[in-house]
């Protein structure tokens, strides 16, 4: 009998705490836990070939270079007949179009080659590609409420993240499957009351430096579910 006794109390425990709701930092510790639970996120050294579709424009390869604990960042961009390279080393910029560190200002200002770019490609992609692991940084405001909410014609548990007015402007939300954790849509508006910004669909993981990073993202805009491109991670390796 107290065998029995203390299996009934086993599984009313068990019950009870599966029907408690998640509060927005335990959401984001399980999907932390999916998507890297070795914790290397802060040491990631990596190389991704990233290629992006878009039916506005032409093919546009990029080959990202991060080794975070040493503060270094590369892009290589191949667009039609140029290539632009954009290294951040420790603070040190270096800006090459073709080969060359020498580009005309106007060249610079008609492709848009900068060291401010360099900079905001930087906080782009590692944020992106860090997520949800990013989403502890400082100046993250996240939601204790969870919102269960059926996207697409799935049913996702949803973590609604703000930032400090020195971080970012834009309301984000997490979609995460809620049996795995994984990390499957990430939505962001300006100004959520006119429906602006973008939701981005996110499929196929593959594992890089023991983190599970979305090998294809979809992006549209909220307004109308135009679709806009394409993001494909063709290849992928630890440095």
């Amino acid at each position: 009998m107290i065998r029995y006794f203390f299996l009934s109390i086993s599984l009313l425990l068990t019950i009870t705490l599966s029907s408690q709701e998640l509060t927005g930092e335990q959401l984001l510790e399980k999907a932390i836990s999916y998507h890297d639970p070795e914790n290397n996120w802060s040491t990631f050294k990596g190389k991704m070939l990233i290629e992006m579709e878009n039916p506005k424009s032409s093919p546009r390869s990029t080959v990202v270079e991060m080794k975070l604990p040493n503060n270094y960042f590369k892009t290589t961009v191949k667009k039609d007949n140029y290539t632009i390279e954009s290294e951040l080393d420790n603070g040190e910029c270096t800006l090459k179009l073709n080969g060359s560190t020498s580009i005309f200002p106007k060249i610079k200002d008609s492709l848009n080659i900068s060291c401010d770019r360099a900079k905001m490609m930087k906080n782009y992609y590692t944020y992106l590609y860090g997520l949800p692991m990013k989403l502890k940084d400082p100046g993250t405001i996240i939601d204790s409420k969870v919102i269960k909410k059926t996207f697409k014609g799935k049913e996702y548990l949803v973590l609604k993240a703000g930032y400090d007015k020195e971080v970012g402007s834009d309301t984000w939300y997490f979609y995460f499957d809620p049996k795995t954790y994984a990390m499957e849509v990430y939505q962001f508006f300006h100004d959520e009351s006119k429906n602006d910004g973008e939701y981005i669909l996110l499929s196929e993981m593959i594992t890089v430096n023991g983190i599970k990073i979305p090998k294809v993202r979809k992006w549209y805009y909220n307004k109308g579910d135009v679709f806009l491109a394409t993001d494909n991670l063709r290849k992928a390796n630890s440095l």
